[in-house]
């Protein structure tokens, strides 16, 4: 079988390979705990249920305009005016089947082939594959002392004559910081100077935890105009824990938003009105829900630092927001695929390499689960990995020994 040089290299995601992992293993009756998914608990908003049903029920479904349909849009643009104090036409607004999408549909709209895309470490999975995926070249920036959070030098000195664009997505998956005011008016302005694509990933922008501070990206532009090359990508699947429903958007120029509307033409034709209905039922209804997410998000992330912080010789950042930490786990094992593989046979507890995420030796663990897993699954990988732990454990019904070195 013949199969094209780029679909042969592009990685397998590696967080839905340990969900079926984990799958198989609970159609097994093993009792797994899973502190990988970006999947918060709590329900879909009731708003969102009502207008998708009432969609439903009209027996109306049908296409809709590429771009989306007027009521979603017409929320986007409230969403935008209210949340990045910012005033944006519905020349600027794309509608997509998931952020993703709209990441993948800007990157085909703005690269050409062996362009480089600036990405910062820890990165999200799927960044560096949607820009090969387009014959583009990711470049990937390590800050040299090893932190989180960037520095201005750290970018530039990657910043080449072929660099099209920065991708920044911020408060952050995998690690959960929230990069500084200060760091984001640089970059904007830099990008304006140098006239690169700044696209700013906001999808977590609303799960913030304590005094940490999101800033928009917008607040610091200066070129207001229709060459303008800030985009930000937003979406309904994390704050609103809509993740089955696949929204999201783009806010770009026009002249952007005219092409990624032709590319989105070609490849989907639009997302699903019933989904669209939901998503404005979402922005538009209660908001209460949100801030409960956000609440429960930052208690559990509270939880986890506690549980990690009494292992021997794991090094933790504190998230400012999101769903996950990033924990050092090299100190017991470097290889974080290896780790994560022993983690799952022997303590049954589902967690992603940091390998994937740009960071090895790390593991992304996911709070958004209840306390009982952040807990039992953080103890379950205590007694896998501390030799000072207790040697046994009950996991279910069955209480293991620790009988390897």
């Amino acid at each position: 079988m013949s199969l094209s040089q780029i679909a042969r290299e592009i990685a397998e995601s590696p967080t839905l390979a340990m969900n079926e992992k984990a799958r198989l293993l609970r159609e097994k009756g093993e009792k797994v705990i899973h502190l990988g998914a970006g999947e918060p608990k709590c329900k879909v908003p009731m708003d969102a249920v009502m207008a998708a049903a009432g969609k439903l029920t009209s027996c109306e479904i049908r296409y809709t305009p590429t771009e989306g349909i007027p009521a979603l849009i017409k929320a986007i643009i409230r969403y935008t005016e209210e949340y990045y104090n910012k005033t944006v036409t519905k020349d600027e607004v794309v509608v997509s089947a998931g952020a993703k999408q709209a990441i993948y549909n800007l990157m085909m709209t703005i690269l050409n082939p062996q362009d480089e895309v600036i990405i910062v470490s820890p990165y999200w999975v799927s960044y560096p594959e949607i820009v090969k995926m387009l014959y583009g070249i990711p470049v990937i920036v390590q800050p040299e002392d090893g932190r989180f959070y960037p520095r201005m030098e750290d970018i530039t000195k990657s910043v080449g004559s072929y660099t099209k664009a920065i991708i920044i997505n911020s408060p952050n998956n995998p690690s959960g910081i929230v990069y500084p005011p200060e760091l984001i008016k640089e970059l904007v302005e830099y990008c304006e100077k140098k006239e690169i694509y700044l696209i700013m990933d906001d999808i977590y922008h609303r799960l913030v935890f304590g005094k940490n501070k999101w800033v928009s990206a917008f607040d610091y532009a200066k070129d207001q105009s229709d060459s303008s090359r800030l985009i930000v990508v937003n979406g309904v699947s994390k704050s609103y824990a809509m993740t089955g429903f696949r929204i999201g958007w783009t806010i770009a120029n026009p002249r952007i938003t005219k092409v990624m509307i032709n590319v989105a033409a070609q490849n989907t034709s639009c997302p699903s009105v019933i989904q669209q209905q939901a998503a404005a039922g979402a922005l538009n209804g209660i908001q209460s829900g949100v801030e409960n997410l956000r609440l429960t998000l930052e208690n559990n992330a509270k939880v986890m630092m506690n549980e990690l912080n009494s292992f021997t010789d794991i090094r933790t950042v504190e998230p400012d927001g999101t769903f996950y930490c990033l924990p050092d786990f090299s100190a017991y094992e470097k290889d974080s695929v290896k780790l994560s593989r022993f983690l799952l046979e022997k303590a049954l507890v589902v967690t992603v390499p940091g390998k994937e995420f740009g960071r090895e030796g790390h593991l992304r663990l996911s709070y958004c689960g209840t306390i009982k897993d952040v807990m039992e699954g953080v103890a379950r990988i205590k007694w896998a990995l501390d030799p000072e732990s207790p040697n046994e454990i009950y996991i279910g019904d069955r209480k293991l020994r620790r009988d390897w070195k």
